[in-house]
């Protein structure tokens, strides 16, 4: 028991296993942000300039309800599906973005050059110079 419990806590402090964690919790926070963006700004404007339509009320009834009969209306939501797909978008945009960003940066930093050399003092041109010589003298 103890072994297994050693090998967990190897697995969960790894950098990458926190990293990912972390990366989940934020994500799942930009989701509701862009979920709100997109409930409360975006499809609001949007039904806004096709004269007043909200997309959440938007369906297709196959079976109207009747209470007497008891009868639940079974209808298709496509309202909220155009919503999810719009809220989809944005985040696939968002997301696109920043990786397009980090790129940029990562090959910004790939281009600066390397720093020049150091130029050798006058001892260690001759020390490298009888190096050499020894080397070839070994190699004859």
């Amino acid at each position: 028991m103890g072994k297994l419990f050693q090998d967990f806590k190897k697995f969960a402090v790894k950098g990458n296993i926190i990293d990912m964690a972390v990366g989940v919790i934020i994500g799942g926070a930009f989701g509701k942000i862009v979920t709100s963006l997109v409930n409360d700004v975006v499809m609001p404007a949007i039904g806004m300039i096709m004269g007043g339509v909200d997309f959440t009320s938007l369906k297709y009834i196959i079976t109207p309800a009747d209470e007497a009969a008891g009868i639940v209306e079974a209808s298709i939501k496509y309202g909220n599906f155009i919503q999810t797909v719009v809220d989809f978008l944005i985040i696939a945009f968002s997301v696109f973005f920043f990786v397009r960003l980090m790129g940029k940066f990562q090959r910004k930093k790939e281009e600066t050059p390397p720093p020049a050399p150091t130029k050798l003092s006058a001892e260690q041109e001759l020390l490298t110079e009888i190096r050499d010589i020894l080397k070839n003298n070994k190699s004859k």
